[in-house]
């Protein structure tokens, strides 16, 4: 179907905010996507509340995993199962900007660009706006590999792209990864200036564990991209000051 954007969006644990966005995907005011669900939890008790909270959704697949996979391997899942010509990428506990969709779709292609992202606010779990991250208009290799400036739920990309290039099995940064991989063969990367996405900052999230995320860049400038070890420690602080920086500054 022409346009159509598939939304993947893996769930772990995230029964308190789930039923916030997947609202916020039914306010949409562009309706041509399908969502797409990777239910990433041995426990099955929020299985019925994910199924209860995509009732309204008209064009809906729940992916439920045999284990536990993590968020990379989780979206490859759901990838392989789309059918939409764009991919938009989704937690289980952000939000969308009600145009975001629409919006998004425009800037690509009238940019006639296979990757883009959006500027985004840092909200709490009480919903307060307690930081906004405005998007840089275009980002390439040198500058991600010192900085992050992609918020994982603002980002949409032509599915073609994807047919070979996959999120690695990394805990964190399996997309800041990937950004990378991509922007290292000269994909196009452009940011649209509005904010368009809500991104939840809770307490129980991986992305708020400081060790593993020091582990895990390491292993993206070492393991991934074969740094040497010097390289790597240096470009794992360098990246959490500008985290440090971005976030909290």
């Amino acid at each position: 179907m022409k346009n159509l954007i598939s939304v993947i969006i893996p769930f772990y644990k995230k029964k308190d905010y789930f039923f916030k966005t997947i609202s916020s995907l039914e306010n949409q005011s562009y309706k041509n996507f399908e969502v797409i669900i990777i239910y990433d939890d041995p426990d099955k008790t929020d299985l019925s509340h994910v199924i209860k909270s995509l009732k309204r959704i008209k064009k809906k697949k729940i992916i439920i995993n045999n284990k536990n996979l993590g968020v990379g391997l989780s979206r490859n899942r759901g990838i392989r199962k789309s059918k939409g010509s764009y991919l938009a990428f989704l937690d289980a506990d952000d939000i969308w900007h009600k145009d975001k969709l629409k919006k998004q779709l425009k800037f690509m292609k009238e940019k006639k660009i296979d990757f883009s992202y959006t500027s985004y606010q840092i909200v709490n779990i009480k919903n307060k706006v307690v930081k906004k991250i405005f998007a840089p208009n275009e980002i390439n290799h040198r500058k991600l590999l010192y900085s992050c400036n992609i918020g994982l739920s603002s980002v949409m990309v032509r599915h073609k792209l994807l047919k070979k290039n996959k999120f690695k099995n990394l805990k964190t940064k399996e997309d800041y990864l990937l950004w990378l991989i991509l922007s290292k063969k000269k994909v196009k990367m452009l940011g649209m200036n509005s904010i368009l996405v809500s991104w939840k900052k809770t307490q129980n999230s991986l992305s708020s564990s400081t060790v593993q995320k020091l582990q895990d860049a390491y292993k993206v400038y070492n393991t991934y991209l074969k740094f040497n070890i010097l390289q790597s420690i240096f470009l794992t602080i360098v990246l959490s000051l500008n985290f440090i920086l971005k976030r909290y500054l």
